[in-house]
Parts: C-alpha cells; structure tokens; sequence
C-alpha cells in the first residue's frame, strides 16, 4: 500500500509540471487576445481597491457610500488633472533631453576609455575597453535612432492618441466608480458561487494581499519620489525629477524593483559624471534602507509569507505573461494562492488533532 501510495504521488508530481506550464501557456494567449479589455479592467480595480480606503473614511464620519464615493473620486480627478498640467509636461520635456544627451554622454565615455586604453598600452597591460565600448555605443545609437524614427512616425497620430489616452482614462474612472459603489455585491457574488471551505479563505486571502500590497507599494515608491527629487536637485543631478520619477515607479515592482530603478540612474548620470553617479547611488540606496528597515516594516510586515525565490519566480512568470503590469500582480497573486492553501490546510488540521488527542481512529475509507 505504501508503495502504491508513494507512486500515485510521483504520478501527480510529474504531470503537475506539464499542466501548470501548459496553465500558463493558456493564460498568456488569453492575456495577449484580450490585452486591452484586462488591462483596463485590472487599472479600474487597483484604483477601486486603493480609493476604498478614503471612501470608509468619509462612511465612518456619517456621509453615505454614494456621496463619498463621488467625493473620493472628484478629489482624485482635480489631483490627477494638477499632476497632468505641472508634472506630465517636465517629465516629457526631461525624458526628451535624455533622449538626446545619451550620444554625447557615449562620446564622452568613449574618449575616456580610450585615454585608459593608451594608458594601458604604455604599460603592456592587454585592455580593449575602446573598441568594447565603440560595440556598446554602436548598438545603443541605434537603439536611440530607431525610437527616434517611431516617435517620429507616430507624430501624425499624436492628436488621435491623445484624445484614445484621454478616453481610456475616464473609462478606468467610470469603472472604478461603479467598482466602488457595487463591487462589493459582485465579488459576493462571485464568491459564493464557490464552496465555503475555498470561497471564504480566497476572499479574505485576496482582500488582505491586494489591498495592504498596492497601498504600501505605493506610499513606498511616494516616498522615494519625495525624498529623492530635493535630493538630486541639491546634488545638481541632470534630470533630477525624471530620475526620481524613475526610482519610485520602479518601486511598485516588488522586491526588486527599487534595485533596478537605482541601478539603471547611476549607470546613465555614471555616463555623464561618474563621481555624481556615486554621490546619486549613495543618497538613493540610502533612501532605500530607510525605507526598506523602518517603513516597509510598519506597512507592509511579512503578509505575503513568501520564499524570497518563489517571489523571484512569480515576478518572472508574471513579466513574461503580461510585461510590467504582470510583474506588478505577481506577487499579490502568489501571496493568495499561498494564503488560501495555508487557510484550507489549517481547517483540515481540527479534525486529525481531535483524533489523535482523543485515541480516535479516523472512520475508515470505502474501499469500493
């Protein structure tokens, strides 16, 4: 019996690998045929999850849920048209200087690296750090040029494309408006269309990951934005608000994220000034460690329980089906999963414990 038992188990194993991946193979197709209608949809609900939280604040004080949505939503679309009008159009014009000061920098590199490689042929050391770089900067110029070329190309459509932004973003606030006055009455629904022992832990499970998840990457990555952009203007860093923009976006994928952000602004202010490029990596890991030791720990905690490794796997997984918006899913998703489990294997334990303290055999399986 126990053999059989060991060898169903290998079964289940094996094929559990092949149908999982083929899950995901299925799940990536569906993603990239319905791109757009997801995408929206999950933009609508991250926005309805987060401005929930306001909305029970105005509850509390005896203002109905249709008022204070109203509310929350008017207070929302004055902010996001103040942060349109002031910030959208520095970062524009910040992200097109960038754009056109990369080849400067490379050229600056170039020419150093080549004083180092002279430098280093006076001495017989073998170095080839100028025709490295010459590969490097062939590659990225090219890069740059055919982005210029797409910019370019789509300059026709710019006006079509603003009026589509526009339009996709009062769609995800009318959404996210009657997400809020009656999601809760649809995800009920949903709920309860699965068994109690499932329905109930997912719930509470998704409810717990979502909402602490998206409300602290998101005051973490404010913090950086805040605390880096006098920073680097102080520093009299290139791009200042761009770079900060740059590092608290990056934020919001976890784990990673803030690491990937800082690394990739010291490398291009390295292209410029690389005694500012340490300066910048110095004050933003700096940043970094206040942020991840003493308010990560206050707001967010350890509620996903996750291994670091599974995090990995799960924003790779998350990446590869759906880019950006995958990886920054990821991890609520897989806290969830891994949460609901643990719900449903602590109400089998009851059961088992009370056997054993009891002296109890378990009633016998039907063997037929």
């Amino acid at each position: 019996m126990r053999r059989s038992a060991s060898w169903q188990r290998l079964i289940i194993y094996g094929l559990s690998g092949p149908i999982i991946a083929l899950n995901l193979w299925l799940l990536s197709q569906v993603y990239h045929s319905f791109e757009h209608l997801i995408t929206v949809l999950t933009v609508a609900a991250i926005l309805a999850f987060l401005l929930n939280y306001p909305v029970r604040f105005f509850e509390r004080a005896g203002i109905t849920r249709a008022q204070a949505v109203i509310i929350v939503l008017l207070v929302s679309v004055m902010l996001l048209v103040f942060v349109g009008l002031t910030l959208v159009p520095l970062v524009i014009d910040q992200t097109n200087q960038l754009l056109l000061g990369i080849p400067v920098w490379l050229a600056n590199i170039q020419e150093r690296l080549g004083q180092l490689d002279n430098w280093a042929r006076a001495r017989r050391l073998a170095l080839d750090l100028s025709g490295f770089s010459s590969r490097i900067n062939a590659n990225i110029e090219s890069q740059l040029q055919g982005l210029a070329g797409q910019l370019a190309g789509q300059a026709v459509g710019l006006a079509l494309g603003t009026l589509s932004g526009l339009f996709e973003t009062v769609l995800v606030i009318v959404l996210a408006f009657y997400m809020l006055l009656y999601g809760d009455r649809l995800w009920q629904g949903l709920v309860n269309l699965l068994p109690p022992q499932i329905g109930l832990p997912l719930a509470a499970s998704l409810r717990l990951n979502f909402h602490n998840f998206f409300l602290t990457q998101l005051l973490l990555g404010l913090f950086m934005f805040v605390t880096l952009t006098p920073t680097f203007l102080v520093l009299k860093v290139p791009f200042a608000l761009l770079f900060a923009l740059l590092i608290g976006a990056a934020e919001l994928i976890p784990f990673i994220g803030a690491t990937l952000g800082i690394g990739t602004v010291t490398l291009l202010v390295m292209f410029q000034n690389w005694w500012l490029a340490v300066q910048v990596a110095i004050a933003a890991v700096f940043m970094q460690q206040i942020k991840d030791n003493v308010l990560a720990p206050r707001l967010m905690g350890s509620f996903t329980g996750l291994n670091p490794i599974w995090i990995f796997i799960a924003l790779l997984m998350g990446a590869e089906i759906a880019g950006f918006l995958g990886a920054i899913v990821a991890v609520p998703i897989a806290g969830t999963i891994k949460s609901t489990i643990d719900a449903l294997r602590h109400l089998k334990q009851p059961t088992m414990v009370s056997n054993v303290t009891t002296g109890q055999k378990p009633p016998p399986r039907d063997e037929g």
